[in-house]
C-alpha cells in the first residue's frame, strides 16, 4: 500500500502522484520542491529559481502547497513536520531537517522513532514527543 503524506494543518494530500510536493522558500524566493516518499532517500527536484540562491547549511522553510501553512515543527524549529498515513492507524509524524544539505529524517509512531540519514546522529538527543 502506498504511503499517503498529509499536511498537518489542512490534511491535504502532499503526494498525489509519485513524489511529495511542497513549497520551498529561502530569502524572498519561493518555488516547488519534489521529495522522495521513501524515508532516507534524500534526492529531490527543486525549482531552479530557488535552488540557485540556496547554499549548503542554509535554513529553508517548507510550506503546504494547498493551504500555504508553514510546516516548521512546533517541537523543533530546525525541522519541518508532515504526517504519513500508512493505512488503518494513527498517522506517523515525519520530521525532516530544514538545513540544506543535512540528511536527517525521523519518523515517529507511538513512542518509537525511526531515524534516517547520515546526519541523524547529530540530533539523537532531540525529543520528538513534545514533552
Amino acid at each position: 500500500m502506498k504511503s499517503l503524506y498529509l499536511c498537518p494543518h489542512c490534511g491535504a494530500n502532499l503526494n498525489p502522484s509519485v513524489k511529495i510536493i511542497l513549497v520551498i522558500a529561502h530569502r524572498r524566493r519561493r518555488g516547488l520542491i519534489l521529495l522522495s516518499p521513501q524515508p532516507g532517500n534524500f534526492k529531490f527536484v527543486c525549482d531552479e529559481h530557488v535552488a540557485e540562491v540556496i547554499r549548503p547549511g542554509a535554513r529553508v522553510s517548507f510550506h503546504c502547497p494547498a493551504c500555504q501553512a508553514d510546516l516548521t515543527s512546533g517541537i523543533h524549529a530546525g525541522f519541518s513536520e508532515i504526517y504519513r498515513d500508512v493505512g488503518g492507524r494513527v498517522p506517523e509524524r515525519v520530521f525532516f531537517s530544514r538545513k540544506f544539505g543535512t540528511h536527517a529524517t525521523f519518523v515517529t509512531r507511538g513512542d518509537v522513532v525511526a531515524t534516517y540519514g547520515e546526519d541523524a546522529d547529530e540530533f539523537a538527543k532531540l525529543n520528538f514527543f513534545g514533552s
